[in-house]
C-alpha cells in the first residue's frame, strides 16, 4: 500500500503539472493562439512553433552559431572575478 508521503509526491506532482498547463494555456491565449487541447501543453511551450530553424525560438548557437545568454553570462561572471 502506499505511505502518506507517496500521496503527497503524487498529489504535488499532479498539482505541477496542471499548473504549468494553465500558465502555458494563459500564456498562449494572450498570444491570440488558438486552444483546443490544453494539455498539449504538458510537454510543450505555447510560444514555440516547433519549426528548426525559426529564429524566435531556435537556439541561437544552432542558428546563428552565436553564444547563448546562459554562456555569455558565465564568461562574464567569469571575467569579473579574475
Amino acid at each position: 500500500m502506499s505511505t502518506e508521503e507517496d500521496k503527497l509526491k503524487h498529489s504535488k506532482r499532479i498539482h505541477a503539472k496542471e499548473t504549468a498547463v494553465k500558465k502555458q494555456t494563459k500564456i498562449a491565449k494572450a498570444n491570440g493562439i488558438d486552444v483546443k487541447e490544453p494539455h498539449k501543453f504538458a510537454k510543450l511551450h505555447a510560444t514555440n512553433c516547433g519549426q528548426p530553424g525559426c529564429p524566435l525560438c531556435a537556439n541561437p548557437r544552432k542558428v546563428w552559431k552565436e553564444e547563448t545568454i546562459q554562456e555569455k553570462r558565465f564568461k562574464q561572471d567569469k571575467v569579473e572575478i579574475e
